[in-house]
This record gives C-alpha cells, sequence and structure tokens, in this order.
C-alpha cells in the first residue's frame, strides 16, 4: 500500500496523538436541541459516531470543523480552542472532513481535485491570485495521494463522471491532500455495495495506521462495528452509550434507540 507523501501528512510518534475535545457541547437552533452537553475525548484510533436520524451527528462534524458555532461548550484541538475559528482556519490546524452529500469540484478533473486540496495553504492569502500550485512537487504529491486512494487509473477523468463510490473516494483524497491530523468522514460508505465498502474500510484502516486519528459518523451497522475501535451513540442529542462495538452492540438503550431488537440466536 502507497504511502502519504512527507509533505501532505506529519509524522506522527506515539507519544504526540492528536487529541480532539468535545467539552459540554450544545447547540440550540431556536427551540430545537441538536446536541445537548456532549463530551468526547478522541486521540489515536477509529472512532464511531452513531445514531438515528436527527440525533447530531453532522451538527457535531459542523462544530468540530468551524461550520457552526457551539451554543454552549468548547472544542480543543491539540490544546487549542477551535471552536471560535473559522473552517479554513481549522483545515490548517489539522482538521479535514468529507460530506455525507458527495461535493466535489464536479468540473475539474480528479487530479485537480487532490490538487487544490494541497493548494490549500495559500488560499485564504493575497499569494492565491498569482502563485501557482501545479508544480512539480504538487503533482508528485497528488501521485502519490492517488495511487493511496485507488483513483490513479481516472485522474484525468471529470470527477462529475465518477460512480458514487469512487466519489467518496475523491472526498477522501482530497481531504488528504490537506495533511490532517484527524480525518472526519460523514457516511463515507452511504450507497456503496458491500465489496466497496469493504475496499473503504480497507484504506481507513491504512490511514489510521499511517498516523491519521478518525472520527466515522455511519448508519452502515455492519461497517461501523467492523471498522471503529471504539463507538459513541447520540440519541436526541444526547451520548446514550460509549465503548467498544461489542459492549455497545448489546446496550440496551443502543438496541431501543437504534439499532433494534436482535435475535439472540443471529
Amino acid at each position: 500500500m502507497a504511502q502519504l507523501p512527507s509533505q501532505s501528512i506529519p509524522t506522527l510518534t506515539p507519544e504526540s496523538p492528536p487529541r480532539l475535545e468535545v467539552r459540554s457541547v450544545s447547540k440550540r437552533f431556536g427551540g430545537l436541541q441538536a446536541l445537548k452537553d456532549v463530551n468526547i475525548i478522541h486521540e489515536r484510533g477509529i472512532l464511531g459516531l452513531i445514531g438515528p436520524n436527527g440525533a447530531g451527528k453532522t451538527t457535531l462534524f459542523n462544530i468540530i470543523s468551524g461550520f457552526l458555532k457551539p451554543t454552549e461548550g468548547q472544542v480543543i484541538f491539540n490544546g487549542q480552542a477551535i471552536h471560535t475559528r473559522r473552517p479554513h482556519q481549522i483545515v490548517e490546524m489539522g482538521i479535514a472532513r468529507t460530506f455525507q452529500i458527495v461535493k466535489p469540484f464536479a468540473d475539474m478533473t480528479v487530479r485537480e481535485n487532490v490538487i487544490s486540496g494541497l493548494g490549500m495553504p495559500i488560499y485564504p492569502r493575497w499569494l492565491a491570485l498569482v502563485q501557482r500550485y501545479r508544480t512539480p512537487a504538487t503533482l508528485q504529491a497528488s501521485e502519490a495521494i492517488l495511487r493511496l486512494t485507488d483513483l490513479t487509473v481516472w485522474a484525468e477523468a471529470r470527477a462529475e463522471s465518477l460512480p458514487i463510490g469512487l466519489q467518496r473516494r475523491l472526498e477522501i483524497a482530497r481531504a488528504l491532500a490537506t495533511g490532517p491530523r484527524l480525518l472526519l468522514l460523514d457516511e463515507p460508505a452511504a450507497g456503496l455495495t458491500a465489496a466497496e465498502a469493504e475496499d473503504l474500510a480497507q484504506l481507513i484502516r491504512t490511514l489510521n495506521a499511517q498516523g491519521i486519528s478518525i472520527i466515522v459518523i455511519e448508519h452502515n451497522m455492519t461497517f461501523a462495528m467492523g471498522l471503529c475501535h471504539r463507538i459513541v451513540v447520540l440519541a436526541q442529542g444526547e451520548i446514550i452509550a460509549q465503548g467498544p462495538p461489542e459492549q455497545v452492540r448489546h446496550d440496551e438503550r443502543v438496541i431501543n434507540a437504534y439499532l433494534g431488537q436482535e435475535d439472540d440466536n443471529a
């Protein structure tokens, strides 16, 4: 399996994993309580965030990534408060995300989508008007990311021409180009076949093994339980359970709120 180029991913040691702290975060939209007193600490590994529709999962991602501000509480990344920062500043700090509805640059090629992520450091500055980011270094880095995500053969295809499974990989590839230490994946297996989902799970495991901490929102329970080291379950904006997958799978509150009663003989 290909490795990410050194300029695209920091080298992490066991002593310095990225640390995300969600501290007593609540979010209200008028009279709707979307999140209530949510507390999560995540460092290394793959964390699954599950729950029924409307549980607040994507709202939490939007707060972590700067698209929403919490009504109450804090989000701390590597000791720094990020809940007051703008999305591009949070990306620069090492947090990247994908979206539930894929959002590639449709009229650009797959390679150009990845290169756009590599150009992230100059976008907020006036240099973006004059500085070239399609350089030998970025082309080399994009090639490594395309190999890692198995997109090389589609490098010159327009993003809009890809089937949904490849567009989801492209979303991950573009996020990787920003050099994240923490990757937020919003339902990456949605719409995928079982084989495509397993291939995607293997990619996510590889990224984690290369030093990227990952949080995954997922409705595909087979996918989530087989992939994640730890699971957090949200229901009506509150955490109702968390722990290893097998513990969460048999938690009565989770079964009642989300999974449905299981056949003990299954």
